[in-house]
This record gives C-alpha cells, structure tokens and sequence, in this order.
C-alpha cells in the first residue's frame, strides 16, 4: 500500500485512539481473544481490503483478517464480507476506522462500477479525476479499477493537463500550447467550444477534453477531432451522470472522466458483529 496512505491511515487511528479506548479498556481483559465478523448490510462492489487490514494491525499485529468476498467483485446484502480474530480489545478498538475505510472505498467501486456497466458495449471508458479525499488517492484509484473504471493522470508531476486558469494565467491557448510542444510529457487540454477547439488541432495535443459540451457540439467536435488526426484522444467530462453517460459515449468520446466516482460516491453500509 502507498506510504502516504499508511501515514493517512495512522494519523485517522490516532485522532479515535489518542490517550486509549476508555470504554474498551475497562470492560475487557487486556488478553482477551475473539473473533468478529463484517456483514453487508446493502449490495456493492468490494475494495479496500489492505486498507481494512492495516487498520486492525495498528491496533495489535496479532488480529488475523480473512475475506471471503475479493476485490472487484460483487457481494449481497447481509452477506458474510470478512472474518477478524485477533485480542478483543483490538477488534474494538479498530471497528469503527477499518469500517470506514472499507465502506467508503467499496462505495468508490461500486459507483464506478454503476457508470461502467452503462457504457459497456461502447469504446468509452470511465476515468476518475484529482478530485479525491486528501491522501487517499492511491486507495480511491484501486477503488476506480475495482468498480471497472481507468485511472487519470496521478497528480500534477506525471501528465500536462492544460485547463481554463493556465490558459487565462498564461496568456491564451496559442501561448500555452507553444510552451509544451517539445515537453516530453503527454499534454492535454481542455476546450470549452468549438472556437477554441480550432485553434487547439492546429498544435495536436495528445488528447482534447471537451468541457461541458451540449450532446450536439459533443458529437461535432469528435468528428472535428478525429478528421484532422485519428490519435488525438477525445475526452468528456463535466455534467456528466447516470442518466446521460449512455448518450454521451455514443458520440465516440475516447474518456469520459467523472469526479463524482470519488467526492460523491455513497458508502456502502458494513456492520461488524462481535461473535465469540
């Protein structure tokens, strides 16, 4: 798992834990074991397991976890998702952050997963964005793949993504574009109409996000696009939901990429149940 993630997790562990579980602490013996198991309480599609794990071995190394469900792959409501045993006290006291982390990330897979399974007969395919938790990137991105979705560009330091205030910062798309023609990065740029879609093709960028565009300036800045070059990359994004992604990969957009798939997904309802 990413460093950042675990040093994200710790510090989560930290903020419940501080000076101790006092609640746990005077109820059970210190070397007390047992054993727990997580129930679904609604469908969904699993992800974070290392999460889960990473949470329970920061509350004692000895807790051994065991899922019975693998990531990526659907489970049922009131099905038996995992198993924890390890000191009772460690069980509790890592319950509620391990839950967390499972329900939310299963939500991240399950919405993409949503997204995906309405595009699946087109050559579109669902990307996420930078519009993530701080410092769960790494973790809402294997969320992404889990749920059938592909991943974007990582951060700031491994892709050009051109947008709206480079362009107004910089001085206009012909300024921009002239700075990053021989980077060897891929570049990408984001268009909000067909003017500025015109001046764009005369530089073919890698790829061409289409910002907000109506249905029918979409499906003609895909024919504009890839009548001037078939290998720039057309990508969607923006106003994008369930009941229009259909509509919108029918155009031939390449990407369609959606921030709701991470600051918008639902947490799938898990419960831990103490059982022995």
């Amino acid at each position: 798992m990413d460093k950042l993630c675990q040093q994200i997790i710790k510090i989560a562990y930290f903020e419940d834990i501080k000076t101790g579980d006092i609640t746990t602490e005077t109820l059970i013996p210190k070397f007390r074991k047992g054993t727990a198991i997580v129930i679904a309480k609604s469908s969904g599609i699993l992800s974070g397991i290392e999460a889960f794990k990473y949470a329970f071995k920061l509350t004692s190394p000895r807790t051994k976890v065991t899922f019975h469900c693998r990531e990526g792959k659907k489970f049922k409501a009131m099905e038996k998702i995992a198993t924890i045993k390890g000191p009772v006290q460690a069980l509790l006291k890592g319950e509620r952050l391990a839950l967390n982390l499972l329900s939310h990330l299963s939500g991240v897979a399950t919405l993409t997963a949503e997204y995906a399974n309405q595009i699946k007969d087109t050559k579109a395919k669902i990307l996420d964005t930078r519009k993530t938790t701080p410092g769960l990137r790494w973790l809402e991105r294997k969320a992404v793949l889990h749920g059938g979705g592909f991943n974007h560009r990582m951060g700031l330091y491994d892709m050009v993504l051109i947008k709206d205030n480079h362009i107004t910062a910089a001085g206009g798309i012909k300024q921009v574009l002239t700075r990053v023609q021989n980077i060897k990065y891929k570049v990408e740029i984001e268009v909000a109409n067909l003017k500025q879609l015109k001046t764009v093709l005369d530089y073919q960028p890698d790829i061409i996000m289409l910002d907000n565009f109506k249905i029918s300036q979409l499906s003609k800045a895909v024919k504009m696009i890839k009548s001037k070059s078939p290998r720039i990359k057309v990508e969607a994004s923006g106003g994008i939901n369930l009941e229009n992604i259909r509509t919108i990969a029918k155009t031939g957009v390449d990407y369609i990429s959606i921030g709701a798939l991470t600051h918008s997904a639902k947490a799938v309802d898990l419960s831990m149940r103490y059982i022995r």
